[in-house]
C-alpha cells in the first residue's frame, strides 16, 4: 500500500496481504497509494516540492517543503501552525500531489500552501503525545460549562495543536450559538488557546466512526471521503419502504449507500412501464401493486376488488398495455396469473442413505415425570380397591345412607354444655376415667404383635355410616307403621336432647338498652 513496508518492488506494489489491518496503523483513507512512486520524472524537471500532510480525524493539509528535506511518505514533520507549529505525518508525495491539488482547486502559489519547519524531534513527538493525552479530559470538562451556560450544542470532539499551546473544539447545533462567554471560560479554565469549529452531522460521524447496519465499518470512516446529496427518491427507485428508521445511519441523515446502486436500478426501469398505467380488463381496471426489478415480475390488483394479487410477468403487462392503446380490453388478470404458476421442484434425493426429512415428525416419547405420575396412580387405585373390599365386610365398615325416610322426625344435635353436677357424681366420673385410661393400655401390651396385622387407618367419625339407618331402609314398611303409632326406631338416649342450664344467665350486652326497657 503506500506505507513504507508495503512499498514497490520491480515496478509491482508489494502488499502486506493483511486485508487492511496494516501494522504500521497507515492502511486507512487517510492514506493514498502512490501510484506514480516507481515512474521516472523527464530530464531537466525538478520533483514537485509539496507533500501532503495528514492530522487527526481525516484533517489534510499542503505544505512545502522549501529546504528540501528527505522525506518519504510516513515520516513525522513539524509544520507552520497559527501560532506555534503543529505535528503530523506526510501521507503523499510526488506528482500524485499536484493531481490532488488541481481536484480540490488549491492554488501552488496560494496562502493556504504553508511550509515544513523540519522533521519532528523526539522532544516534539514527546510534547505532541502528552498534548494528545488530555484531550479526553478537556472534552469532558467542555460538556461541563457547556451545560452550566445553557448552549444548545454538542461538543462531539477536542483536537490538540502539536506543540499544546492551542486546542480546536468540534461542536454540532441547529442554530446560530453566541458562544463568546464559552470562549472566555474554557480559555481560562485550560490556559490556552481557543478556536471554535462547527461541523455537519456527516462529518461528526465520519470523525467519530462505528459500525452501520450491514455489520461493516462506517463508509465515511473508512474510505468515502466526499458527501453526496442523497433524497428519498432514490429509495423510491429502488422500491424500499420510506421508513426513517432503516433508511437513516448513525448520523441521523439518509444513507450514503443509497447512491451506489441508484444508477442499476434507473437503467433496469427505463423497460417497465410506469406505475401509474392501469389495465383495462372485463371484470374492472388493473391497479399497480409492487414490483420486483430484476426478476422483471409486477403484481397487480382490481380497484373495486383489493382483497387479491395477481403476479404478472414484464412481457404480459406490455402485452396487454398494447392492446389497452388499440381499444381492446382482456378478459381477467386471472388467465394471466394462471400462466405463472410454476411446479415446485424437489432437490433432495437419498441417494448416499441420508436420513429422512420427516425423521423429526413422529410424537416424542413421555417424559419419565409422566410414567412417575402414572406409577402414584396405580398404587393409589390399588390402595383403594383393597380399602372398598375391607369395607364391604359388615364388622369393619358399614355402609353410609344420606337418604331419610318419609315421615321420620329431624334429629337434633346433641348439646355438649355441661350439666351442674354433685361431689359424688364427680368423684364418680373421675374414678371411671382413671380405669377407662388404665385398661386399653393393658389390652395393648398383652396383643402379639404380628407382621402381617396393618395398622387400622384413622377415618373421621362423620364418615362412619349409622347402622339404624340401614335397619330402616331395609324394612321401610315396618317404619310407617312404627311412625304412625309414635314410636321411633331410633335410640331415646343418643338424640335425646339435653335440657338448658336454669342457673345459666344470658349475655347482656355492653351499650344498648334490653328488649324490656
Amino acid at each position: 500500500m503506500s506505507c513504507n513496508s508495503c512499498s514497490t518492488k520491480d515496478g509491482a506494489p508489494k502488499g502486506c496481504k493483511s486485508n487492511g489491518s496494516c501494522g504500521t496503523g497507515s492502511c486507512d483513507k487517510l492514506t493514498v497509494f502512490d501510484w506514480l512512486s516507481n515512474m521516472e520524472l523527464p530530464t531537466g524537471q525538478k520533483p514537485f516540492d509539496i507533500v501532503e500532510v495528514r492530522f487527526k480525524n481525516g484533517r489534510k493539509h499542503f505544505y512545502k517543503n522549501e529546504k528540501n528535506f528527505p522525506i518519504s511518505i510516513g515520516d513525522v514533520v513539524a509544520v507552520e501552525g497559527n501560532p506555534g507549529h503543529d505535528i503530523g505525518t506526510v501521507s503523499l508525495t510526488g506528482e500524485l500531489v499536484r493531481i490532488q491539488m488541481r481536484k480540490k482547486k488549491i492554488d501552488v502559489e496560494g496562502e493556504q500552501v504553508k511550509k515544513i519547519y523540519r522533521k519532528a524531534t523526539q522532544k516534539d513527538i514527546d510534547i505532541w503525545q502528552e498534548a494528545r493525552a488530555k484531550e479526553i479530559e478537556t472534552q469532558r470538562r467542555g460538556r461541563e460549562i457547556i451545560i452550566r451556560l445553557g448552549l444548545k450544542m454538542k461538543l462531539s470532539d477536542v483536537e490538540y495543536q502539536g506543540d499544546g499551546n492551542k486546542a480546536t473544539f468540534y461542536y454540532t447545533a441547529d442554530d446560530r450559538v453566541d458562544f463568546r462567554q464559552l470562549i472566555r471560560d474554557l480559555a481560562s479554565a485550560f490556559s490556552i488557546r481557543v478556536e471554535m469549529k462547527q461541523v455537519g452531522l456527516r462529518q461528526e460521524a465520519a470523525r467519530l466512526g462505528g459500525v452501520g447496519s450491514c455489520g461493516r465499518e462506517l463508509c465515511c470512516s473508512t474510505w468515502l471521503t466526499d458527501f453526496r446529496k442523497v433524497n428519498t427518491a432514490a429509495a423510491r427507485y429502488q422500491q424500499l419502504s420510506l421508513n426513517p428508521l432503516k433508511l437513516a445511519g448513525q448520523c441521523g441523515k439518509l444513507k450514503c449507500c443509497l447512491n451506489y446502486e441508484l444508477d442499476t436500478y434507473l437503467d433496469a426501469l427505463k423497460e417497465f412501464p410506469s406505475q401509474n398505467v392501469t389495465l383495462k380488463t372485463e371484470k374492472g381496471l388493473g391497479i399497480f401493486v409492487k414490483m420486483d426489478i430484476f426478476k422483471e415480475v409486477l403484481w397487480y390488483t382490481y380497484k373495486d376488488d383489493k382483497s387479491k394479487w395477481f403476479k404478472l410477468t414484464l412481457d404480459q403487462v406490455l402485452e396487454i398495455v398494447e392492446e389497452n392503446k388499440k381499444g381492446n380490453t382482456v378478459e381477467s388478470l386471472e388467465d394471466f396469473d394462471a400462466e405463472n404458476i410454476e411446479e415446485t421442484k424437489v432437490d433432495f434425493e437419498n441417494v448416499v442413505g441420508q436420513d429422512s426429512l420427516t425423521r423429526f415428525d413422529e410424537p416424542k416419547k413421555p417424559k419419565r415425570r409422566r410414567n412417575r405420575k402414572s406409577n402414584r396412580n396405580r398404587s393409589n387405585n390399588t390402595t383403594n380397591t383393597e380399602n372398598k373390599q375391607e369395607g364391604n365386610s359388615p364388622q369393619k365398615r358399614n355402609v353410609r345412607n344420606t337418604e331419610k325416610p318419609s315421615g321420620a322426625k329431624p334429629t337434633r344435635k346433641p348439646n355438649n354444655r355441661r350439666k351442674p353436677q354433685n361431689a359424688q357424681n364427680r368423684n364418680q366420673q373421675t374414678t371411671e376415667q382413671k380405669q377407662s385410661a388404665q385398661a386399653p393400655k393393658q389390652t395393648e401390651s398383652t396383643k402379639p404383635v404380628s407382621k402381617n396385622n396393618k395398622r387400622p387407618q384413622r377415618r373421621n367419625q362423620r364418615n362412619k355410616p349409622n347402622t339404624n339407618a340401614v335397619e330402616k331402609i331395609a324394612n321401610p314398611t315396618q317404619n310407617v307403621q312404627n311412625n304412625k303409632q309414635g314410636v321411633s326406631t331410633e335410640k331415646s338416649n343418643t338424640n335425646k336432647p339435653k335440657r338448658r342450664n336454669p342457673r345459666r344467665k344470658p349475655n347482656k350486652p355492653n351499650n344498648g338498652t334490653t328488649k324490656s326497657e
